[in-house]
């Protein structure tokens, strides 16, 4: 089982999706943005450090949501969302090939990555 962090970034009430690059796994998909945990990490400290690396802004965990465990066909994870906010910094895209902004309530409207769908689904759509 592999940790991952993800970060649902709020900024005026609209959520931010990322779409994964060419030839990422599961490429083409969308999903919140974030990465794996290292060893000697926090979950919290994960997702400041990928959001950082991925889109070159700061953000500021607001609180944690339930964690999501998935197997996709070469791998499980465990899938831990943070609600966030932009502390610092513009985005700039880096390895993701798209983003967009929506309300919640148009977010089931994307092609989401399975595990992200659950986070969705079950725990923004509510």
């Amino acid at each position: 089982m592999i940790d991952v962090t993800c970060a649902i970034i709020i900024r005026e009430n609209k959520i931010l999706a990322t779409q994964r690059g060419r030839g990422a796994h599961l490429e083409g998909f969308w999903e919140f943005p974030g990465g794996k945990i290292e060893p000697e990490e926090s979950a919290e400290e994960c997702i400041v450090r990928e959001i950082f690396e991925e889109l070159e802004i700061q953000v500021v965990v607001i609180r944690k949501l339930t964690p999501v465990e998935h197997h996709y066909p070469d791998k499980s994870i465990r899938l831990h969302p943070f609600i966030c906010r932009i502390d610092a910094g513009e985005i700039r895209l880096k390895d993701h090939a798209a983003l967009c902004w929506l309300e919640a309530g148009e977010l089931d409207a994307l092609n989401w990555a399975s595990a992200d769908r659950r986070i969705v689904e079950n725990q923004l759509l509510k």
